[in-house]
């Protein structure tokens, strides 16, 4: 696991620049860094060794040197692509997984991507050509962005790498303000900046030099187009139990020692179980002091049920706060997902012991899991018998009315699935957001944003149409995008062998039926796990990474924050204060989710952090 930036060279950019770009990423690659440079190109690295410690450094050249690779992730089939490439003639130095992507692009150029699997993103830089290419895995679990104005190119595997450039005009892409309170994230190749892209999952872009043209092309796409309805539940959670195996022990594979995340849920237990028949591992699992949202006593039960040792590490509410605006440094955008907390200090406290992290991140998208899919059934009875002109009345009579249980199941009764769906609008919806911005103008429909990825799968039953949302949003931009930040924040790799293109290739034949029905999740997914785990284990009801933060709010101390945050300038400058107060003061009496003051309050701390003209005051804590 690695950190890499790069830039086109200009004329007012000094030769150090790149040099101070890869420090702002340092803590993606302690080990090492190392550096190319020529009339045209500017290249940055920082290595975390994992495989062949020795020889792993980077820039790596092919043999003529006219093709420069800088590389951050795993190939797990590496060794085989190596074989193929042997037999045609290609030498290898090292015993490197990045040795087969220099040499691979030499002899299929973009066609290699089609034969990796891993995590990964890399950038080629073609001298003889004057084009850089880059690419991002399948998934999009390793990250990649490039900065393009016409003028200036660079890239990066943070967004922070480019504050260090004298050519990036750092401005806040403010029409994506109101997409990010409905979301918490950006579900685009868009980001918080102006002018800086993600390269989306399975995209790769080419970069020419002279022209000073991008092109971005999809080399992969996860579908539902192979459904197999014959399939059993029987039958898939035998197939499950198979991949998760062959995918568990591609994933160990390091010259450093592996270790594990661990909660209570059927996820992280069953990749651990997988991983303790072959090998000793070390778990790590979190906690809260004095709270019954601590999953403490479940995981460390299991551990030592299965002889393996566990590592407990608690952090209370002051750990908490006080880590805000450092994790919103490292997260590059704002995102107000609780548990993005909890992994912080889970890396932290593994990488005391350990390089490498399995994690079972992926599961709930590929297999069905989120408690949210459930709801299909119930509004398909609602839209079925109840007329349209009705539940559409029903949906304006209550939108403005105060938070009270069942109004947002008649909200969204009037809505198709577009709209309705959970994610959509997770945080605030439209007449929310109008109320909340001080520029209601800037307001948009976050449904019509993101309407073209159900559209993809129109055909489907509305669970897998949730499913393909998901994977195609929440899933990189919220689920792998904390992962990746928070534990290579701690110079931590993070490894996700559920998340992967033979788990996922599977998953895509599954039929409804043995995903979800109207009680279960997971059907066969459990069903698996309870072959190889206890059954209060694999029957566990998905909880997430549940915390008490909705009750640390409510805290003298940090309510105090958190009013002194919603009335500083920052706040002034994007929203309406008096409706924050509004929201906050519904949180204290139980009517408010605890999402709409995290979104706001973390929106605020993150522009303070990279826009820190005049508001340093709303810190209590000195950011990284």
């Amino acid at each position: 696991m690695c950190g890499f930036c790069g830039y086109v060279n200009q004329s007012n950019i000094s030769s150090d620049t790149i040099e101070k770009m890869s420090d702002r990423i340092k803590h993606r690659g302690p080990d090492d860094e190392q550096y190319f440079q020529d009339d045209n190109i500017s290249m940055g690295f920082r290595r975390l060794s994992i495989i062949d410690l020795a020889h792993g450094g980077q820039p790596l050249f092919s043999k003529d040197k006219k093709k420069v690779l800088t590389f951050n992730g795993e190939i797990y089939n590496y060794k085989e692509i190596r074989t193929e490439l042997k037999h045609m003639g290609y030498e290898f130095k090292t015993d490197v997984d990045s040795e087969v992507l220099i040499h691979g692009y030499e002899a299929w150029g973009t066609k290699l991507l089609k034969k990796l699997r891993g995590m990964y993103a890399f950038v080629i830089y073609d001298q003889e050509n004057k084009k850089i290419f880059g690419a991002r895995d399948h998934f999009g679990i390793k990250p990649l962005y490039y900065y393009d104005d016409g003028e200036s190119f660079m890239y990066g595997s943070e967004i922070k790498s480019f504050l260090s450039n004298p050519n990036f005009n750092k401005e806040l892409n403010i029409g994506l303000l109101p997409i990010h309170l409905s979301f918490e994230f950006i579900p685009s190749k868009e980001t918080m900046f102006k002018n800086v892209y993600k390269v989306m999952p399975g995209t790769y872009f080419i970069h020419d030099i002279d022209s000073k043209v991008t092109e971005t092309h999809r080399y992969y796409k996860f579908n539902y187009d192979h459904i197999d309805e014959n399939q059993t539940i029987d039958e898939d959670a035998k197939k499950i139990d198979q991949i998760v195996k062959d995918a568990v022990k591609d994933h160990v594979i390091a010259d450093v020692e592996v270790g594990s995340f661990l909660s209570s849920g059927v996820d992280s237990s069953y990749v651990l179980n997988e991983v303790s028949k072959f090998q000793p591992i070390k778990t790590f699992s979190l906690g809260f002091n004095n709270s019954k949202y601590s999953e403490l006593k479940w995981s460390s039960s299991f551990a030592k049920q299965i002889g393996q040792e566990n590592t407990p590490v608690k952090i209370d509410d002051n750990d908490y706060f006080n880590i805000l605006p450092t994790m919103m440094y490292y997260m590059d955008e704002p995102l107000s997902n609780p548990s993005a907390v909890q992994l912080y200090y889970l890396s932290k406290a593994t990488r005391k012991q350990v390089k490498v992290a399995l994690s079972g991140e992926g599961a709930d998208e590929f297999f069905g899991g989120y408690n949210t899919y459930l709801e299909a059934k119930p509004f398909e009875r609602y839209q079925k018998y109840v007329p349209r002109f009705i539940r559409k009345l029903l949906s304006k009579m209550v939108i403005n009315l105060p938070r009270f249980h069942g109004r947002r199941f008649l909200i969204r009764g009037a809505q198709p699935l577009s709209e309705r769906y959970y994610r959509v609008n997770y945080v605030f919806y439209y007449n929310d957001r109008n109320r909340l911005l001080k520029n209601s103008k800037i307001n948009r429909d976050a449904g019509a944003y993101t309407k073209h990825i159900f559209d993809e799968v129109k055909d489907k039953d509305e669970v897998t149409q949730m499913q393909y949302f998901d994977i195609n949003t929440w899933l990189p931009f919220d689920i792998l995008q904390k992962a990746d930040r928070m534990s290579m924040a701690n110079s931590l790799e993070v490894r996700t062998p559920l998340v992967d293109k033979d788990v996922a290739a599977f998953a895509s034949t599954m039929p409804l039926h043995t995903r979800i029905n109207s009680e279960k999740t997971k059907i066969a997914f459990r069903k698996a796990a309870e072959n190889a785990l206890p059954e209060r284990v694999a029957m566990k009801e998905k909880l997430g990474f549940p915390s008490p933060v909705a009750s640390w709010i409510k805290q003298p101390k940090f309510h105090e924050r958190i009013v002194h945050a919603f009335n500083c300038d920052i706040a002034q400058k994007f929203f309406d204060t008096k409706e924050l107060m509004r929201i906050l003061k519904e949180h204290d009496s139980g009517k408010s989710s605890m999402q709409k003051i995290m979104t706001p309050y973390l929106f605020i701390l993150w522009y303070g952090v990279y826009f820190p003209e005049n508001t340093i005051e709303i810190f209590n804590e000195k950011v990284v």
